[in-house]
């Protein structure tokens, strides 16, 4: 009887300590995040697991040259594009990827699957490849512990992402086509009656297009709302564009005028700091002052 009791004892010690052990929060030796960039009218995320050099030489033994990887650790390292854009030079539709690669010591083949599960070389098909890059390797000053992929050198237009760890960098170069699509949406939505004036001029100013046509549509706004300050401040600045420099100066000061009387400090600030650049301007020259009869 006591034999068996012992047994029975043991036997559920046993039990509570798996199921304990079950319930400890263990940290992950290579943790999963996600990173998210907003990036020209949509977003690029990255969702991959992140392994630690912890003292080990990376690549050339931990991950070997020439060899599939799948560019992190625990399972497939995963890349969503909001929008359609080209990666240095190869046009990619929006969409989920696998982002696998074979790293090598001067230059890496980087690969996008539409199979987004691909986790080891026996799972990997080449039918699947959605674009694939011989990519250059840069050599980075810095010590790189923990893997990491991020983005660098943010424009409206592009942005690098970047694969790093230990000495190494690789570049991957994301371009949008979003001034292509947003130019002909302007055109359309700006032949109907509802115009967004003032968005299409900034557009038009911000990204160096027609000046004379974005000049046109900011009096189009100053029409609808003519105490916009913010407004005539966009105008002072395409006529700086178009070089008709006293004009700008009468639309900054009306903008500073009507600023003040509304109470934002700030936009006097960015009147005060046009009409210095444009008083810097080696062909400015201040109108006559006009008599007063």
């Amino acid at each position: 009887m006591k034999k068996q009791l012992a047994i029975a004892f043991a036997s559920a010690l046993l039990c509570f300590s798996q199921v304990d052990a079950q319930s400890i929060p263990f940290p992950q030796p290579s943790p999963t995040t996600t990173v998210s960039q907003n990036f020209a009218t949509s977003k690029i995320e990255l969702n991959y697991s992140r392994p630690s050099a912890r003292g080990r030489k990376v690549f050339g033994d931990v991950v070997p040259f020439g060899k599939f990887w799948r560019t992190g650790a625990n399972s497939a390292t995963v890349i969503t594009l909001g929008e359609d854009v080209t990666i240095n030079g190869t046009e990619v539709k929006a969409g989920k990827y696998g982002l696998l690669s074979y790293p090598g010591e001067n230059e890496w083949i980087v690969i996008l699957s539409k199979d987004v599960n691909v986790n080891s070389e026996d799972a990997y098909k080449k039918e699947n490849d959605a674009a694939r890059f011989t990519v250059k390797t840069e050599k980075l000053n810095d010590y790189v512990e923990t893997f990491t992929i991020d983005f660098a050198n943010m424009r409206n237009e592009k942005v690098d992402i970047m694969l790093k760890w230990e000495n190494t960098a690789v570049r991957l170069n994301v371009v949008s086509f979003y001034d292509q699509r947003l130019s002909k949406q302007i055109t359309e939505v700006m032949a109907k009656d509802t115009r967004p004036y003032f968005g299409a001029a900034n557009y038009y100013y911000e990204n160096n297009k027609d000046l004379t046509q974005a000049l046109a549509w900011v009096n189009k706004s100053i029409e609808a709302n003519p105490s916009a300050y913010w407004v005539w401040l966009l105008k002072a600045k395409i006529q700086k564009g178009l070089k008709d420099y006293n004009a700008a100066m009468e639309s900054s000061n009306k903008s500073m005028e009507l600023a003040k009387e509304g109470g934002d400090d700030a936009y006097v600030r960015n009147n005060e700091k046009l009409q210095a650049e444009i008083k810097a301007l080696p062909d400015y020259k201040p109108a006559p002052v006009k008599k007063k009869k």
